[in-house]
């Protein structure tokens, strides 16, 4: 049986119409990439059913959507978990973090050593190399970390890909601006 999130976010994906010009006008990030405008935030018409204040976010699409007002979203492009490593479910912001420090979990370091382990006391926010870039939000469940996050990035070019151990990730610009207007306690629907 289709639940009503399941329904709603379909809905999403169907009536999702570009309407104007990106909310960034330009956007590059630290390394200088040139983020392509099809991977640039821009306000659409979504359906009116979606809860305001909340993010919406399809695996499949690479798409997080901000509902701002009835009927009214910023679609970003995302960077997801790769196969099997994806969030889905729901959750809430439940702390919210610039310039966090970073450490990978046991479970990352154990599937793959040869790219964590060296990383196992951490990286400091600001680290060229800190996976969580510019920013990041954090997932809670039922009080309970996820240990999943929505995030900037130090690599813009993975937008639109299935790249990272399961975060869903933003070039840092647009995390910001997402950052700036998802508050502490923000739903978060992810499929």
């Amino acid at each position: 049986m289709i639940q009503r999130r399941e329904l709603l976010l379909s809905a999403l994906a169907a009536g999702a119409v570009a309407t104007g010009a990106p909310v960034a006008s330009e956007t590059l990030s630290a390394s200088n990439y040139r983020v392509p405008l099809k991977h640039r935030p821009r306000w659409i018409d979504v359906d009116p059913a979606l809860t305001v204040g909340a993010i919406y976010a399809s695996n499949e699409q690479r798409r997080l959507y901000w509902i701002d007002s009835p009927g009214r979203a910023i679609r970003y492009t995302i960077a997801i978990g790769a196969a099997g490593r994806a969030f889905r479910g729901t959750a809430v912001v439940a702390r919210k973090a610039i310039q966090p420090s970073w450490m990978p979990t046991r479970n990352m370091i154990r599937m793959e050593p040869e790219v964590y382990g060296q990383f196992s006391a951490g990286l400091p926010g600001g680290h060229p190399m800190n996976p969580l870039g510019a920013a990041a939000l954090y997932l809670y469940r039922d009080g309970r970390d996820t240990l999943f996050r929505i995030h900037g990035t130090p690599q813009p070019w993975t937008m639109g890909r299935s790249f990272s151990s399961g975060c869903l990730r933003l070039v840092n610009e647009h995390m910001m601006d997402l950052y700036a207007r998802a508050p502490v306690g923000t739903p978060v629907h992810v499929s």
